[in-house]
């Protein structure tokens, strides 16, 4: 595999009053350039957690991040993240909102007409030239979240970071947003994480799944890799044996396989506890 993105050994432990939290243990995860992988599990698994080391706005306790061979230590433009909040600026309208992430990219390295052209090819990407003169109290969520993803994408990114984008949109948008960036990912050929809690949008969207533990010192359970083909029609999978065979790992791992494993860990736990009150 072309390793564009490596975890190694990531683990981060946060203060509390009674003593470090070990959220994330000994992530390992390599990622290829191009490839869309998404992170899943129950709430508190540190999937965002995951997703704010590599976006550089939590740095790792022990080990690290490498972007192209480069260590990620602080936010940069090649890692672009899209929230499940929009994060748009309400007086700004959706081509100054995607502008201004431009000028702060392309300052001195575009002439005005190119950033103008550049702002209008990204609005066109998402579906949103219609409406680039609108501020964000003038559109609906699923047109506000399009707007976001165009901002992103106007970075230029090597990474698209994506925290559960379509999280609070309404099914029928979701699927909507769903295709819109299945066909970016085609045209442009991003290297994508996302976090989602929805098995099947992991499983429509993604090469890999990485499937998580649940916390405290979570860490990656299994990862399936997705070998079904592109481009995906969502009508003609819902029949695909082998979609549903994923879909089925996907759920067994979550609610029966995570399960076993909390089991284990309940009694080491409760020795643990013994000893130290011992």
């Amino acid at each position: 595999m072309n390793k564009h993105l490596q975890l190694s050994e990531v683990s981060i432990d946060f203060p509390t009053p009674k003593g470090p939290f070990r959220a994330l243990d000994k992530v390992n995860l390599d990622i290829a350039k191009g490839e869309f992988v998404s992170l899943i599990g129950h709430s508190g698994c540190g999937k965002s957690t995951v997703l704010n080391i590599v976006a550089g706005l939590y740095q790792a306790t022990e080990g690290g991040v490498l972007l192209e061979d480069r260590e990620v230590n602080a936010p940069g433009p090649e890692r672009a993240v899209v929230f499940q909040n929009h994060s748009l600026l309400p007086w700004l309208t959706a081509y100054q909102n995607v502008e201004l992430a431009v000028r702060q990219v392309f300052k001195g390295k575009k002439s005005k007409s190119e950033m103008r052209d550049w702002i209008t090819h990204n609005l066109e990407l998402v579906h949103m030239t219609h409406a680039m003169d609108k501020r964000p109290d003038e559109i609906s969520g699923g047109m506000k979240q399009r707007v976001g993803i165009a901002r992103a994408l106007a970075m230029e990114p090597k990474v698209l970071l994506l925290d559960e984008p379509f999280g609070a949109l309404d099914a029928l948008t979701r699927a909507h947003l769903q295709d819109s960036l299945m066909e970016i990912h085609a045209d442009l050929g991003n290297t994508v994480i996302m976090i989602t809690h929805d098995v099947d949008e992991a499983v429509l969207l993604s090469d890999r799944i990485v499937m998580m533990t649940n916390g405290p010192s979570a860490s990656i359970g299994e990862i399936l890799r997705i070998d079904l083909e592109r481009p995906r029609k969502r009508v003609e999978l819902s029949g695909d044996a082998r979609y549903n065979h994923f879909r089925h790992e996907v759920l067994a791992f979550l609610y029966e396989r995570q399960r076993k494993v909390e089991k284990i860990e309940a009694p080491q736990a409760s020795f643990k506890a013994q000893q130290k009150a011992a």
